[in-house]
């Protein structure tokens, strides 16, 4: 199976609501690897690799975000795949 990457990066009301915990728990469901961080201009960044499938289903619930999260737009930017995450971690 090949692994594809991807950064996704969030705006709108996306700090403050648990939204890097929510991503966490999608990247376990989905079981994609990788990191969530906040960014100082108040978006949300997360590089996530694994399968298309997966990673597309991530991707799905990032934009969807936790209940009091109001997201406005999501970029999203192919990468190659690393292979250097074993797992996926919240980034302060």
């Amino acid at each position: 199976m090949s692994r594809v990457a991807r950064k996704f990066t969030i705006s709108g009301l996306v700090q403050g609501v648990g939204f890097r915990y929510f991503a966490q728990r999608a990247a376990a469901r989905h079981q994609v690897v990788g990191y969530v961080r906040n960014l100082p201009d108040g978006r949300v960044e997360s590089l996530v690799e694994g399968s298309q499938r997966a990673v597309d289903s991530f991707r799905e619930d990032f934009m969807t975000g936790p209940t009091y999260a109001e997201v406005v737009h999501l970029e999203e930017e192919v990468l190659d795949p690393e292979h250097r995450y074993s797992s996926f971690r919240i980034e302060r």
